[in-house]
């Protein structure tokens, strides 16, 4: 097998790298600080053209694959896990489903702004009382004589604050066990959709997690995205492809947790000789890399899986279950090497440490990653 990039592919890394390196990281801990990131700063990822990188040149994107797409999210993520997971969600959680599911009139009207940056995309999937279990959802859309009307609440909503189009799911048909979800796709701001409280968090706090409420909220009967009924179909498809892009965004924060580590290990000197010489921290280095170079190989299989349209759903879980544990753990061992310094916020390792932990819960928690793998054995 081969798991080279080609010419084109290490030229995207390479200018991803740069960008996260000269741009990025340099303003990350005071997004951190803000708990926001600025409009011109998402301009900036606009012009290079994240937001593009998966959607078709006929829509105006790259119409690059996913494995792309992870470069761009790894490269990222190593300068900022919070901006890592604006693109992530934008691609995967909303550009991906309209892409798959949606008519071509859907894709005409949404891609091309989508690929600009014009349009951030986010996912509304998830409220107070399902999480989980999708399948639990209350928030509904009737079908009238003037479109659907919506009504409910929707948590944990990634891009919330910035986007411009979502994907909704919600309950059609309360009756049927099978079938009682559907998918939407809804503009913002929109008549009856208000954004409620914008959640406070341990990390990736550049990134906006938000509250939506729906209140009468009227959309088309066009807005209904694929089959009527095939909401759980549209939200599971969309998940197992988000998986990809979060195992990018651990995987990125777990190679800047390292490389930061590892230059402090070389240059902090204790009992006459730098750490690094030492076995333990050595052990902890080493630990790490290993970590991170089966993360990648796991990661790059389940997107070369799904760019060749075979079943990925499992690979995509086994790889979204080790990178995110592995990046929390990385982080942990950047920490104890930088000593009470790694526990600063002026040193490097602190905020992802704090960036880590979430990649080990959305997208599918750890629990339920081992569940899809254990039932994809039997």
């Amino acid at each position: 097998m081969d798991f080279e990039f080609n010419d084109d592919q290490r030229m995207l890394q390479q200018q991803m790298r740069e960008f996260a390196t000269e741009v990025v990281e340099p303003g990350a801990e005071a997004r951190d600080q803000a708990a926001d990131m600025s409009d011109d700063y998402v301009r900036q990822l606009a012009e290079l053209g994240v937001f593009g990188i998966t959607i078709p040149e006929p829509y105006g994107g790259a119409g690059l694959g996913v494995i792309e797409s992870s470069i761009v999210v790894e490269e990222i993520s190593k300068g900022c896990g919070g901006t890592g997971v604006l693109i992530s969600a934008h691609n995967s959680l909303c550009v991906d489903p309209i892409m798959t599911f949606g008519t071509e009139e859907q894709k005409r009207k949404y891609l091309p702004r989508m690929a600009t940056g014009e349009m951030i995309g986010c996912l509304s999937l998830t409220e107070p009382g399902s999480g989980s279990d999708a399948g639990a959802a209350t928030c509904r859309a009737e079908l009238k004589s003037d479109g659907w009307h919506i009504n409910g609440t929707k948590i944990f909503i990634t891009n919330g604050k910035q986007a411009g189009v979502m994907v909704l799911i919600a309950v059609t048909d309360p009756q049927d066990p099978k079938r009682r979800l559907s998918a939407f796709i809804v503009d913002r701001p929109h008549p009856g959709l208000q954004l409620g409280k914008l959640e406070h968090k341990l990390g990736i706090r550049c990134s906006s997690t938000a509250e939506y409420i729906f209140e009468e909220c009227v959309v088309p009967e066009t807005a209904l995205l694929g089959p009527r009924g095939a909401g759980l179909r549209v939200a599971l498809t969309t998940l197992d492809g988000g998986r990809i892009g979060i195992g990018a965004q651990a995987l990125g924060i777990a190679e800047a947790c390292l490389y930061h580590a590892t230059e402090y290990a070389k240059t902090r000197v204790q009992f006459g000789r730098p750490i690094g010489s030492f076995q333990a921290i050595q052990n902890k280095l080493a630990d790490s890399a290993v970590r991170i170079e089966a993360s990648r190989c796991l990661l790059y299989r389940a997107a070369w899986l799904k760019d060749h349209k075979q079943e990925y759903g499992q690979q995509a879980a086994m790889a979204k279950l080790y990178a995110s544990e592995t990046a929390s753990l990385v982080a942990n061992h950047a920490v104890q090497v930088f000593g009470g310094y790694g526990y600063c916020q002026e040193y490097p390792v602190e905020r992802r440490l704090r960036d880590a932990k979430i990649t080990e819960i959305y997208e599918g928690t750890s629990e339920i990653h081992r569940l899809v793998i254990a039932r994809g054995l039997s």
